[in-house]
């Protein structure tokens, strides 16, 4: 069966995210004068690296060809920071209700959401808005929540009474070129990869 987007990349991954954080688009160029002016491309966008466990010879080169493909291709994968699958308050392996936007706030980066009954989001905590990932950044709970705070602002088109997904919130990202790293030790085989991703847009 042929690969199709979105990849399935990181179900299984023996590893985990070191860093998932957000990045600015911005262009600097440095005048005459000597000043430095900054332009911003669009708004900050998550950008991920992952590292693994030391594996054995064969799931070396299984997780290599996975994800040097992805890279090679450009394909976009679903990505997920492991530490937030689920809310912070909310730990365990319970069933989590999906939840919708129901306001946004005129500053378009705080919003309030309803179906949540029962859920706390805490600081730090992932949520997934229409089609962004957004991290909370005020706590909030209660059907509907009140208005809080989030990161970065809703991207054009997010509307009221779009879905809001709470379980192992997503975007889509694709494997930085030349990031992939796979050495493997000349005596037994063994090796860790790493890789960087960047999230995709559009």
């Amino acid at each position: 069966m042929a690969l199709t987007e979105p990849l399935d990349l990181l179900t299984g991954f023996p590893g985990w995210a070191v860093s998932f954080n957000l990045v600015a688009r911005q262009e600097q160029s440095r005048h005459a004068s000597g000043r430095t002016r900054v332009k911003d491309l669009g708004q900050p966008i998550w950008r991920a690296a992952w590292v693994s466990r030391p594996l054995r010879a064969n799931a070396l080169d299984h997780w290599r060809a996975r994800i040097e493909h992805a890279m090679v291709s450009q394909m976009a994968f679903t990505a997920w920071q492991p530490s937030r699958c689920r809310p912070i308050a909310h730990s365990g392996t319970g069933s989590l209700p999906a939840g919708t936007l129901h306001t946004i706030g005129d500053d378009n980066k705080t919003v309030r959401l309803s179906g949540l009954t029962g859920i706390a989001l805490s600081i730090g905590d992932m949520v997934r808005i229409g089609s962004g990932l957004y991290r909370v950044l005020e706590a909030a709970s209660g059907d509907p929540t009140a208005l809080f705070t989030i990161e970065p602002h809703l991207w054009p088109g997010t509307a009221t009474g779009q879905a809001v997904v709470i379980n192992k919130p997503w975007c889509l990202m694709t494997v930085d070129p030349g990031s992939l790293s796979a050495p493997a030790d000349p005596r037994t085989g063994r090796g860790s990869i790493s890789f960087t991703a960047t999230e995709v847009r559009g």
